[in-house]
């Protein structure tokens, strides 16, 4: 089913989201449709943020929103669909539009397996009714479907649309620029390259496969790398712990925009803590670049000014190759918690792989080299 269809079904008219690679065809529409420009359409930093922008939508307008996202986003979303949107709270409706990674019977990656058999299930523990779209789904479905959710959101319960892939296209794919030069794969490899036998904690998405398959091309084991496969936005509160646990050691926590933004408030924490051996680097390509690349808001945010203020004392930017140099060369003679921005082009090798290790082995591994490390450091 074309996406114009489908939102035109919906006849909502404003949609509030955190882009999914299961819903771009709908979140290319919309950017094409209405860009972000606050009214109609907004890309949010959480699940929790859309929720509640969703509820303000409603009380200044009495209309129903649509809200979308990945189903790994529901837990972000669940406080405020219990306490604020709930019918026995406020009373609030929504239409969301939930992509499917992990749907049973496909194939999909170790973060999104539990999830998916998941996703039903909790719709069903949070009371809301949902309909499944499928590649065969028909426009007829679709309105029968609302039909019966029509008499539920006048009661201010809300809805779901589940979506398998390939369920929803879109004319064409949509792309999107920044103007930086450097890729994110290089400036891993600049930074592995200098660090020895340091400590990294990577983000979700493209950043892990990337150091793996580094890694790899230099003939290293992974010990040294937590790949944080899932659980998007938590991976510097991950380095944060260790780095205090650890604190004869230097970790680096290699973060994207996205994922700094979702869950920004770690940032004030880690201030708070300020660790003197951990290394905080926010990969910025301003865009969501593994589900699809739709842009975040982290092109017009002053991270290291926002770091500063939570407590960090050095914070530094990059965008070229030098820069980067001369910045890790400081970094390496330093010893204060720090924050590097670096800007990045968007964009991956056309033929990046995933890690080739699960996770339980990709965390044993980890374990056992923090272990041998903790050791040395301690004699």
């Amino acid at each position: 089913m074309q996406a114009e269809e489908f939102l035109k079904q919906t006849g909502c008219q404003y949609f509030v989201g955190v882009p999914d690679s299961q819903l771009k065809a709908v979140c290319a529409c919309l950017l094409e449709r209405y860009g972000t420009d606050g009214v109609h359409h907004v890309i949010a930093a959480n699940e929790g943020n859309v929720m509640a922008m969703a509820a303000g939508y409603h009380l200044a307008t009495g209309r129903v929103p649509l809200v979308y996202m990945q189903n790994s986003g529901i837990g972000n979303a669940v406080n405020p669909l219990a306490s604020l949107l709930s019918p026995d709270v406020y009373g609030i409706p929504c239409i969301l539009l939930i992509g499917w990674r992990g749907e049973p019977g496909t194939k999909d990656e170790p973060q999104h397996q539990f999830q998916g058999k998941a996703t039903l299930p909790l719709l069903e523990t949070m009371q809301v009714p949902y309909q499944v779209l499928r590649p065969e789904t028909r426009v007829k479905e679709i309105e029968q479907a609302l039909v019966r959710f029509r008499p539920i959101l006048a009661s201010g319960r809300q809805v779901a649309f589940v979506v398998s892939k390939g369920a929803l296209t879109y004319r064409g794919p949509a792309s999107w620029e920044n103007g930086y030069s450097m890729t994110r794969e290089s400036v891993l490899q600049q930074i592995i390259a200098a660090c020895g036998e340091d400590i990294f904690v990577s983000t979700t998405g493209k950043a892990s496969r990337e150091l793996f398959e580094l890694r790899e091309a230099r003939g290293e084991g992974h010990g040294h790398d937590f790949l944080t496969v899932g659980s998007m936005g938590h991976a510097s509160s991950i380095a944060l712990a260790i780095a205090q646990q650890r604190p004869g050691q230097r970790v680096w926590c290699l973060d994207g925009d996205g994922a700094a933004l979702m869950h920004m408030g770690a940032m004030a924490v880690i201030g708070s803590q300020h660790p003197e051996n951990l290394v905080h680097v926010v990969l910025n390509n301003e865009a969501h670049e593994s589900v699809g690349g739709m842009p975040t808001v982290m092109g017009g945010v002053d991270l290291p000014a926002v770091a500063r203020a939570c407590g960090y004392p050095v914070t530094y930017r990059a965008s070229t190759s030098d820069e980067l140099a001369d910045v890790i060369s400081r970094i390496r003679e330093e010893r204060k918690l720090t924050l590097l921005e670096v800007r990045t082009a968007i964009g991956s090798r056309s033929d990046l792989g995933r890690p080739t290790t699960t996770p339980q082995e990709n965390k044993q591994q980890f374990m056992k080299t923090l272990g041998s490390l903790g050791r040395r450091k301690d004699k």
